[in-house]
């Protein structure tokens, strides 16, 4: 049977884990070919072997700053070196410091932006003429943060940060409309990773992350995921611009 995304390039940011690792699984099971990366270079190399494991290969260097335009350029231009072409671009990758406005630092501040919108923007200039050239497909992961406030503190950078995700994505639809680009956003509410585990653990921070949830549980990155095939698959060919949420009824209160 023929997967939804049968011969496409895919490059998707953030593999070594959580969202990014399901999603290069996912993605090479509905028949693309998959071009990765990382900060954390051994990360992507453990999603290199579980999809070798898996009858897959996950292609694309280990080790990649993404807020390091250099670096980001080289990574776009050595996936289109190996395979010609660029359908899809992903971008999943993100890190965040938090903290009330008050006392969160300068430093921070700046850390949250270069590593939540800054290399979105790198990745998209960089790969933009090759998307056109396939009439591809931009899909940014944005987050709840983005569309209300939250009673967990510290907060503020990051909210900052996804809105400004969802923003650049309709600009980019507009942009994109005139050569064949499509963008959308996903904006998860909370969800269940590694890197989450330590909030699911406490009792008292899972219940204020819960808070509102009508679904009353984190949810999963294959839940992501899912949504993400969708709209680069042919079946999503009208929609751009739009920002999809995930997140078990949390704004719908």
């Amino acid at each position: 049977m023929t997967g939804r995304l049968e011969g496409k390039v895919a490059l998707i940011t953030g593999t070594g884990g959580g969202q990014g690792r399901v999603a290069a699984l996912r993605f090479a099971a509905e028949g693309a070919i998959v071009v990765g990366c990382d900060f954390n270079g051994a990360a992507h190399e453990d999603t290199a072997e579980q999809m070798r494991a898996a009858g897959f290969r996950l292609y694309g260097a280990g080790a990649v700053d993404l807020g390091d335009h250099q670096q980001a350029k080289a990574w776009v231009e050595a996936a289109v070196a190996e395979h010609g072409r660029i359908d899809i671009l992903y971008n999943n990758a993100s890190a965040a410091r938090f903290g009330p406005v008050a006392e969160l630092s300068v430093e921070d501040w700046h850390y949250t932006l270069r590593n939540e919108i800054d290399l979105l923007f790198y990745t998209t200039k960089y790969a933009w003429h090759h998307l056109a050239e396939q009439r591809g497909v931009i899909i940014n992961v944005s987050s709840t943060a983005a569309w209300g406030g939250s009673k967990v503190a510290g907060l503020c950078a990051h909210a900052a940060a996804k809105g400004a995700v969802v923003s650049f994505t309709r600009q980019l639809a507009v942009e994109g409309a005139p050569v064949g680009i499509r963008a959308v956003s996903l904006s998860p509410g909370f969800v269940a990773t590694p890197g989450t585990r330590a909030f699911l653990d406490d009792p008292k921070a899972r219940a204020a992350l819960l808070d509102g949830v009508l679904m009353d549980r984190p949810g999963e990155p294959e839940e992501v995921v899912a949504m993400a095939v969708f709209v680069a698959s042919s079946e999503a060919s009208f929609i751009t611009g739009s920002d999809f949420v995930i997140d078990g009824g949390l704004l719908a209160v």
